[in-house]
């Protein structure tokens, strides 16, 4: 198993279709989609002002 320095696994579920979506935009952008939700938990949090823009 690989040494997840500055990352931490999380057991979710999604929505289908939100998936479906989410796996397209990855395969489309070559983006992984952990890093595809990184950004997306990033603005939710940013939306209820929870952190800074910054990332903090």
């Amino acid at each position: 198993m690989s040494d997840l320095k500055t990352r931490t696994r999380i057991g979710n579920t999604l929505d289908t279709k939100l998936l479906e979506k989410l796996k397209e935009l990855s395969a489309v952008t070559r983006i992984p989609m952990s890093r595809l939700l990184d950004e997306a938990v990033k603005d939710l949090i940013q939306k209820h002002n929870a952190i800074t823009p910054s990332g903090r």
